[in-house]
């Protein structure tokens, strides 16, 4: 009996099996999920859903890459409240460090952690910063 309204998470990865991997974890854990593919396609999807809790995105992408799309939406200030994440298997402390900057909330290495511990990791974090 939970009145807590589903939370909305936007996975952004150019890998469509992993996308569609992770989608269906998180559906299946009680998330509404939004997905992308790259970070262009991530800001036009949030820019019409202002009320995404979550982003979970990758940072080796075409077009534009994981810490550009982050810079992008905290420069355009688009989901200001939204806790943001990465989720890569780009683990150089310097691409950690950029991360950081941009004031995500974790940082995940894809390689490191079943769909389902991602799930369990992203929740841990949701919950940290409640």
């Amino acid at each position: 009996m939970e009145t807590e309204s589903k939370q909305k998470i936007i996975l952004v990865d150019d890998d469509n099996f992993l996308l569609e991997m992770y989608a269906k974890k998180f559906i299946n854990s009680g998330y509404n999920v939004l997905t992308a593919t790259s970070g262009s396609d991530a800001v036009n999807q949030i820019m019409a859903n202002d009320d995404i809790d979550v982003v979970l995105c990758d940072i080796i992408m075409p077009e534009m890459d994981g810490l550009e799309f982050l810079t992008k939406i905290n420069e355009e200030n688009y989901i200001p409240n939204a806790i943001k994440i990465v989720l890569s298997n780009q683990g150089q402390q310097v691409e950690i460090d950029r991360a950081q900057e941009l004031g995500i909330g974790g940082y995940i290495i894809k390689a490191l952690h079943t769909p389902s511990e991602v799930v369990k990791k992203v929740q841990e974090i949701i919950s940290n910063k409640k």
